[in-house]
């Protein structure tokens, strides 16, 4: 999806692209027409503006010219012509009634309406013609337009009676007419014709019509009075019957329509009528539950009456010997009458023999197998079985005609089903000879033909038009007791019921731990220890996935072996016997294939949203990852031909089919495979928008179309039945294909059709494998067949057998023909996997070579490691016991087959023997050298869990088993000496302590309990003691020693195993999740850290160190694996990137604290919609407020109403003005010319250079700035509609000049509010691309990438959302949760477009793009000593993958790849807020906070490598320097601070020049004028009183007041300025010097406003002040909304309504009074107007509000609402506006944005 917007709050009629210009579209529907344009991914409307020109109306169609202009259709006739967005004319009464129609053509256009009328207009829309419908020959009453096509000399037109006609516009009058049917209201009445190919219908419409099925047209048509609910034809074919909805019936003469009898016997509808098999009878069903039968011959008198039910007549059907009546009523109820009489017959017997003239009942023996097995459903609308064919059609409710057997006995019978219908098909019939199926839908109101082609003819049509077979369109197959359904296979049967369902997927697990918060905050109150300093590198993996996967090996292109085994991918080399490993896969992998160039591998996993990855196996780095399509698992994967694409099959219930391209990660097409089990997908190497699904009982063959598949059913015919399918292979044309059955045999498809199948092994077929000249085949039999290239001659076999093992085979055979599940050809060999685990090599002359084994099917449990050499012994559910080397040849020394499984073993301690204990509750022990057995024990009954030799000489033994019991045994004279009573669970661990005497014992309660040996008699121990006390081995998970080894989520997980090293200092430890962790030992308080590796897919069923500690041996209880990990020490593995460390919990210390990194990282971001008033407003807004009349009014006399001629003096000017004489010009516009700000506060490197630093871009407020150093002369982007809170610039050449700015914004919901990101031209503010954001909140950062091309942001959401952006198309590649607390910074590395770095508050993470996959790492510090994870605020990257990262307390970490080298210590010393890598030579400079010093600056300039660096000084006389953003280009550095300056320092002088200042802290609240010059000043809360130049564009002066000030005004002459403090004192200055010249503090309040010329009892706090022209009055707006005038000096209230009326003011700046009325919105509910002025020419008045607008009105504006322009740009609330002397411009300030606008006033020409 590209872009999506709500459109309309009510119904769209229309939508067009306009194809004159690119990008843009329009809608039009209720009331309304909107123009969109596309940009990026955002719709952006905007509304038609009607205007005087047209009445705002419904718009109903649209058409699309050049020159911006669009024509539309209104609803009262008339045409609207629109240029751009708005109404220029109409064309009226170009329709009396609605146009519903409009359509563009090359010669003009057609519209079509209600009237009937088609019209026709040249280009420009003059009329041409029109045709009115209703008056040609096929015209008629009430014929209405829908639809009009207008292509040369022929128009299309539809009506809305289901017409089509073609005129030709020559010969207009007649219509040519190409398709009709009914019109509105249901259809239900079908009948056919006894003799002749004709269907009568009749419906709601009242119309009855009778069609030709062998021309296909409407031949005759009558309409009635009421609407006709059924139909039906005398067996003469003479007379026609139709039933009606007002209970009466019609009986008409086919040949001719014309009425034979009208009977109204009944009150309700007739809904089903038939006449008799022997013409004589008709009975008519109501219903009100009764039949009438009428005699034809007697004029259709009443003969009969039957009275049985009970509920509506749904169905009747005649005995061929006229003698019965079967009825079906709405209660499913059958009942049979005896005819004419209608008495009902109870008695079975009577009706057995009966035959039925016709069949259209749905309930009755014949036809039980319509309905579904287990439901009772009556949704079945129509039957009618046709006898001859043996089959029956059915109608119902969802559209679909089915075609069964007839009779159909059992339930749920197998169907074919046809769809074509939209909803209710009402009725089906057989036509009178069988050929022909007619079906009728009821709120479609269409007529369906369909052609049966019976079962005889069917091999031969299909083969001349294979489309046809497309008529069993997508037919789903019920298994009805009569089904054949072959034996499945025991291997196939075991393999459909696995489940791939997870209680808890590693996905859920950050969820589950944010749930879990609270419990761990009590617990991590202490400072936790590191996790160990050792580490584990997979080394070996035993075991292969053969048991339910296939085809799942291959040879790469350098001849290694690829396949998969648990979570782990696998490359292994045969010539050095090692492996390599992908682990990126977290769960089981299901299926792997190969990229056909050899060198990229595809695997799917399990997951809750599965994921695939596609890797490479040189790098075994991943280079796309695809999700979002499957749930619970992937199955099949395949690569194309062409190496493009990849098909993919889910687990499932659906088994959606997805077709990708891959390296793009994008979905292609989606399709839903089949219910059952789909075992194999292959793409079609020559054509790859085919593919092939194989499953159970399901081949099909797909073509894609779009973004779906069209799937087609392999077609049988009578070579065979639908076998359930377990692998395909595409033959040697793309017609051809091949596929393997469970039943062994090969069959061979041509297109669909099978052309013939070919016995191929005993048992399935598992596996096939296409060669260049022929197949090879593997199969359930254990043989590996060659054949050649057609299929017909087996070439040569192998058979897998001991015998054939070659000499030097490491390694076993467990069993002769062991079953095979994958084969794959290469390097002169055959690789062949089997079910048991194996991987084996076949030699093309017959040797076999053994590669890799594992265990079998079944949990693997026991795991015991010797005591003195690198070997181990497992034992499984399998039923092996097996030993293994674990020394390089990595093989398996030995194997011996038990009776039972086994679930634990141990080594004595000399090494010899080795005992087994099986779960049947035996146990044994044997040799272990030769594994035979010694002695044998069967003392319990359920399983042994684990068995233990005691330490020293091995004397005893202890036996632990799921009775809760542990059995001490005497080895030498072996018997049973002792037991241990007392557990309540089963037994799950057993420890020896080292003299042999104690027993440790956990059980499946979590109880830890202590045994003296050899009694067995229970001790209790201290838990304090319990460390004490030497332990020979410790694999106890319980106790204090291993407190924090249990995860948060220890309800989810549980920790099946630990194990000590025989240094007592590392834990390791194996869980249900499938992790293996090493803590340190003891792991005592909860939650401790530790390091944690995935290559296990569920269970970790166990875990050993060897005895030397170098390696630790892990087993997968049902990914059936033996992993060998080796140990790296702490000094060893410096060369190679460490693993996650990890814990589960964030330690709660913080990653340091800075007063504005707080103040940052806790601002809210409100959107402007939202804004609130800014001052504590109380009382009613103005424009809602009851006004009191005035004198006059109350006399009567209207205000403004005065006779012409009147005695009274003039009434005196509303304003002074003061350029009186000259002609007023009215203020037309306002355009931005200035801003003076910078948003440093609380942004970050958001100043960039451009244009090799000629020109400088920053923004504030929402404008993004282009400001040349030079002139400094500015220019605007003003396209954002919201504040902006980054921005970046895009460094590639193609790309020059590029900016990208977010903006904060409100839910993501695509809607116009919603968060977005500009990308615009710097100068020529052209907007490129939109893109709106799923990040509710804001976009905190934006970063380019390395070519331009993609764009990274990160989100202001709770989960602080990192997206990644092909910001030209506006397509959202990628998007990920980054982390929980605020990131700051994300970029991208300068050369890369895949790889990126995020900071923020304790958080560092590395990220790569994988096609549509986001994968990150966390920044691992464990390589230096006690280093904690700081804050981190801006980053910069080296060479050779080296990454800086800039910290809360003014370090700078060093990382390599994700791991942290070094640190460079106080590299500033307050945070590090900025950094910069320059391109061009690589130095990099920081910006932190600091206070100037001698040696230190807030800034500096470091090497490649930040090891030298060089500190700059910004001479801005602060107490501290904070910067906030850092730029460099052409030995020049450009910085940004805190305080809102924007400075460059020259780096061979270190001279600073400020280009840019501004207000620090908001809101700026004073704002005044100078009377006579361009000047201005300005007062704001941080305390300096700023005095500013338009002309010069620069800061002139500056006071520093030290306390926040809050109005400015100047004297009359402008020589001395006044300003109030917040504090409530004012001071007056002398500009001249701004030297204070008084002090006076009279008022304890802030002063809101002053005026140079004493008031009481004023309600609330005092807002704005005017002096009268005369000095005599002062008007006060205050806090209530209400407006006050006073006399000066004396300060009495004036209340003579008129006597205000007439004062001249000398300046009006008030918001209230019946004046500005006007300026009040109708959304000011929240919000108010904050401040205004009225120009100086008296005529002109600006407003500013808590919205950020500025408005320009004219004054007066008494009216409410009045008309504006609105200028947008500052954030919320505007707080003060003044116009500058001459009107020549309008100075705004902001609260939030402590930026100053100066606007140029455009004056209208006289």
């Amino acid at each position: 999806m590209l872009s999506m917007a709500p459109g309309h709050t009510d119904r769209i009629f229309d939508i067009s692209w306009d194809l004159y210009q690119p990008n843009k579209l329009v809608s039009c529907g209720v009331k309304h027409i909107k123009f969109w344009s596309l940009c990026g991914n955002a719709l952006t409307p905007k509304r038609g503006v009607f205007g005087k020109t047209g009445d705002l109306q419904t718009i109903l169609c649209l058409a699309c010219a050049r020159d911006e202009l669009t024509y539309s259709g209104a609803l009262n006739g008339d045409i609207y012509v629109w240029k751009g967005i708005n109404l220029i004319r109409t064309i009226q009464g170009a329709h009396t009634a609605g146009i519903f129609s409009m359509n563009a053509c090359e010669e003009g256009f057609a519209t079509g309406g209600r009237d009937g009328c088609v019209r026709l207009w040249d280009l420009t829309f003059k009329p041409i013609t029109v045709i009115d419908l209703r008056e040609t020959d096929q015209g008629y009453k009430g014929l209405s337009v829908r639809s009009v096509c207008w292509r040369g000399d022929h128009i299309l037109v539809g009506t809305q009676d289901s017409e089509i006609f073609e005129i030709v516009v020559h010969e207009r009058n007649k219509p040519f007419l190409i398709m009709q049917g009914h019109c509105e209201g249901e259809l239900w009445a079908l009948a056919v014709h006894p003799t002749k190919p004709l269907a009568v219908t009749g419906s709601d419409d009242r119309s009855v019509r009778i069609w030709s099925l062998v021309d296909h047209a409407l031949i005759a048509r009558c309409n009635m009075e009421e609407p006709i609910r059924c139909a039906a034809v005398n067996v003469d074919g003479i007379h026609l019957a139709l039933g009606m909805k007002d209970g009466s019936f019609t009986v008409l003469r086919v040949r001719d329509m014309t009425e034979v009898v009208h009977i109204k016997d009944r009150k309700e509808a007739i809904h089903e009528l038939k006449y008799s098999a022997d013409g004589s009878c008709l009975a008519v069903g109501c219903n009100d539950g009764s039949v009438d039968v009428y005699g034809v011959a007697q004029r259709y008198k009443k003969v009969g009456e039957c009275v049985g039910s009970v509920s509506f007549i749904t169905h009747l059907d005649w005995s061929s010997d006229s003698r019965y009546l079967q009825t079906n009523d709405g209660n499913g109820k059958r009942l049979f009458y005896r005819m004419p009489g209608g008495k009902e017959v109870t008695s079975k017997e009577e009706m057995k023999g009966v035959h039925w003239a016709s069949w259209t009942c749905v309930s009755g023996l014949e036809v039980n197998g319509i309905w579904p097995k287990y439901s009772d459903t009556n949704d079945i609308n129509s039957v009618d079985g046709n006898y001859i064919g043996q089959v029956l059609v059915t109608a119902d409710d969802y559209g679909v005609v089915k075609l069964f057997r007839y009779p159909c006995l059992r339930k749920g019978s197998k169907f074919k089903k046809y769809i074509g219908h939209s909803a209710h098909v009402t009725n089906v019939r057989w036509s009178h000879d069988h050929q022909w199926v007619i079906s009728i839908g009821g709120a479609d109101h269409s007529v369906f033909q369909w052609k049966f082609i019976p079962e005889r003819k069917l091999k031969d049509s299909l083969h001349v038009a294979p489309q046809e077979s497309l008529a069993d369109s997508n037919s789903d197959e019920s298994d009805s007791d009569l089904s054949d359904v072959p034996e499945l296979d025991s291997e196939i049967e075991q393999e459909t019921q696995l489940t791939y369902r997870r209680q808890v997927y590693k996905e859920d697990l950050p969820q589950l731990k944010e749930q879990c918060k609270e419990k761990q905050r009590s617990a991590t109150s202490k400072r936790r220890e590191r996790a160990p300093g050792d580490s584990l590198r997979l080394h070996f993996v035993h075991g292969y996935r053969g048991y339910d996967c296939r085809s799942n090996l291959f040879y790469t292109q350098i001849g290694e072996i690829v396949y998969h085994v648990a979570a782990v991918g696998v490359i292994y080399n045969r010539q050095q016997n090692t492996q390599r490993f992908y682990l990126g896969h977290d769960d089981d992998i299901l299926c792997l294939a190969l990229h056909p160039l050899k060198d990229y591998v595809a695997t799917g996993q399990v997951g809750r949203d599965p994921s695939i990855h596609i890797w490479d196996t040189e790098t075994v780095k991943p280079l796309s990852i695809l999700k979002g399509y499957h749930q619970y698992g992937v199955c099949a994967v395949d690569f194309s031909a062409d190496g493009k694409r990849l098909a993919s099959v889910g687990i499932d219930d659906s088994h959606t089919v997805v077709l990708w391209d891959w390296r793009k990660g994008e979905k292609l097409s989606l399709a839903r495979g089949s219910k059952d089990k789909i075992f194999a997908v292959k793409i079609n190497p020559y054509v790859p928008d085919r593919l092939i699904t194989a499953g159970i009982k399901h081949l099909r063959f797909w073509r894609r179309a779009g973004g779906g598949l069209i799937g087609r059913k392999g077609y049988v015919g009578t070579l065979g039945r639908n076998e359930t399918m377990m692998c395909v292979v595409c033959g040697w044309t793309e017609e051809m294909a091949f596929s393997g059955t469970s039943t062994g045999d090969v069959c061979i498809w041509r297109d669909v059709f099978l052309v013939k199948t070919v016995k191929a092994h005993d048992g399935p077929v598992f596996s096939m494998h296409a060669l260049e000249k022929g197949f090879v085949t593997g199969g359930k039999d254990g043989v590996v067949a060659l054949w050649d290239d057609a299929f017909e001659r087996c070439l040569k076999t192998y058979a897998i057998k001991r015998a054939a093992l070659a000499p030097g085979s490491k390694g076993l055979l467990l069993e002769d023909n062991p079953s095979i599940r994958a084969i794959s050809l290469g390097h002169g060999h055959i690789l062949v996997g089997t079910k048991n685990g194996e991987i084996l090599e076949v030699d093309k002359s017959g040797p076999i070579t053994l590669l890799v084994q594992g265990h079998m099917e079944g949990e693997v449990w026991g795991l015991a490691t010797h005591p003195y050499l690198p070997i181990c012994a497992t034992v499984s559910d399998d039923k092996t016991l097996r030993i293994w080397d674990l020394s390089p040849s990595h093989c398996m020394l030995a194997v011996r087959k038990l009776k039972k499984g086994g679930r634990c073993c141990c080594f004595s301690p000399d090494g010899k023997a080795l005992a087994v204990g099986l779960s049947d509750g035996s146990f044994l022990i044997a040799n272990a050298d030769t594994l035979e057995d010694l002695v044998s024990f069967h003392h319990r009954r359920e399983v042994i869990s684990d068995i233990r030799f005691s330490p020293g000489a091995g004397k005893y033994l202890a036996v632990a088993s799921h009775d809760s019991f542990v059995d001490i045994y005497n080895v030498l004279s072996s018997k049973r000496v002792g037991i241990c009573r007392g557990a309540t669970s089963y037994i799950t661990h057993i420890d020896w302590d080292l003299r042999g005497k104690l027993l440790q014992v956990n059980t499946g309660a979590k109880e830890h309990l202590f045994f003296e040996a050899p009694r067995g008699k229970r001790q209790a121990i201290p838990s304090v003691e319990v460390e004490k006390i030497g332990w020979v081995s410790w694999t106890s998970v319980l106790g204090l020693c291993c407190e924090g080894i249990w995860p948060i989520l220890g309800e989810v997980t549980d920790v099946t195993s630990a194990c000590l090293t025989n240094d007592k200092m590392i834990l390791a430890t194996g869980d249900d999740l499938g992790f293996v962790k090493l803590f340190r030992f003891p792991a005592k308080g909860k939650f401790r850290n530790f390091k944690r590796y995935v290559a296990h897919s569920t269970h970790v069923t166990n875990v050993r160190w060897i005895y030397d500690d170098s390696m630790l041996v892990t087993l997968g209880g049902s990914d059936m694996s033996l992993m060998v990990w080796t140990n790296e020490t702490e000094g060893y593995r410096e060369k190679r990137s460490c693993d996650s460390e990890e814990s589960d919990v964030d330690s709660e210390e913080d990653g340091g604290y800075d007063s504005d990194v707080t103040k940052e990282n806790e601002i809210s971001y409100t959107i402007r919609a939202l804004a609130t008033n800014i001052r504590p407003m109380f009382g009613t807004k103005p424009h809602l407020q009851q006004k009191e009349l005035s004198v006059d009014e109350r006399q009567g006399i209207v205000r403004g109403s005065r006779p012409p001629v009147s005695r009274a003096p003039p009434q005196p000017e509303k304003l002074q003005t003061n350029n009186v004489g000259k002609k007023k010009k009215p203020i037309e516009d306002l355009v931005l010319e200035l801003v003076f700000g910078y948003r440093g506060r609380d942004c970050r490197n958001n100043v960039h250079y451009l244009n090799d630093g000629d020109d400088i871009v920053y923004h504030t407020a929402s404008v993004g700035i282009l400001h040349n150093v030079a002139t400094g002369t500015q220019s605007f982007y003003q396209e954002h509609s919201d504040d902006i809170l980054c921005l970046t610039v895009n460094q590639h050449p193609k790309f020059v000049n590029i900016v990208a700015t977010g903006q904060v914004g409100d839910s993501a919901d695509m809607s116009a509010t919603a968060p977005s990101i500009h990308i615009w031209d710097a100068m020529n503010k052209q907007t490129v691309s939109v893109l709106r954001c799923y990040h509710s909140k804001g976009v905190g950062s934006v970063s380019f990438s390395a070519t331009g091309r993609l764009l990274l942001s990160v989100g202001l959401d709770p989960e602080h959302t990192i997206t990644v952006w092909r910001w030209q198309e506006g397509d959202r590649i990628a998007s990920r949760a980054g982390h929980n607390q605020r990131i700051f910074v994300a970029e991208f590395r300068p050369d890369s477009d895949s790889q990126f770095v995020s900071v923020g508050v304790r958080h560092v993470k590395f990220w790569t793009l994988a096609g549509r996959a986001l994968l990150s790492r966390k920044g691992v510090l464990s390589t230096l000593d006690d280093v904690r994870l700081q804050t981190m605020l801006s980053v910069a990257f080296g060479a050779n993958n080296l990454t800086f990262t800039g910290t809360i307390s003014g370090d700078v970490c060093v990382w390599k790849d994700h791991v942290l080298g070094r640190i460079v210590a106080r590299a500033h010393n307050g945070p590090v807020f900025a950094m910069y890598t320059t391109l061009r030579d690589g130095l990099i400079v920081t910006g932190g906070k600091e206070r100037p010093s001698k040696e230190g600056g807030a800034v500096k300039l470091w090497d490649q490598e930040l090891r030298r660096c060089r500190a700059f000084r910004l001479e801005t006389g602060q107490a501290t320097d904070c910067v906030r953003s850092v730029c460099r280009s052409k030995g020049k550095i450009l910085v940004g601070t805190r305080n809102a300056e924007i400075i460059e320092i020259g780096e061979k002088n270190a001279a600073c020049n400020i280009l840019v200042n501004g207000h620090v802290d908001g809101p700026i609240w004073g704002l005044a004028t100078h009377p006579s010059r361009d000047f201005f000043l300005s007062a704001a809360e941080d305390g300096t009183v700023r005095l500013w130049d338009i002309a010069d564009k620069k800061t002139l002066n500056k006071v520093n007041l030290g306390h926040a000030a809050h109005t400015v005004c100047y004297s009359p002459e402008g020589d001395m300025v006044a300003i109030g403090m917040k504090s409530g004192e004012f001071i007056i200055l002398l500009v001249s010097s701004l030297k204070i010249w008084g002090k006076k503090r009279d008022r304890r309040g802030a002063i809101h406003d002053i005026r140079i010329s004493y008031c009481k009892d004023i309600p609330s706090f005092v807002i704005q002040m005017d002096f009268s022209a005369d000095s005599r009055h002062l008007q006060v707006s205050t806090g209530c909304y209400q407006r006050r005038v006073y006399e000066v000096p004396s300060g009495k209230h004036l209340l003579d309504q008129a006597a205000i009326d007439r004062i001249t003011w000398a300046t009006w700046t008030s918001t209230l009074g019946d004046e500005v009325m006007g300026i009040w919105s109708r959304h000011a509910d929240k919000a108010d107007v904050t401040c205004a002025c009225v120009s100086h020419s008296g005529i002109s008045l600006a407003t500013g509000d808590d919205f950020g607008m500025v408005k320009l009105f004219d004054f007066p504006c008494p009216e409410k609402f009045a008309k504006h322009r609105r200028f947008f740009g500052h954030s919320p609330h505007v707080t003060n506006i003044r116009f500058t002397s001459g009107d020549r411009h309008v100075v705004s300030a902001g609260g939030d944005d402590c930026s100053l606008f100066v606007w140029k006033c455009v004056h209208m020409p006289h």
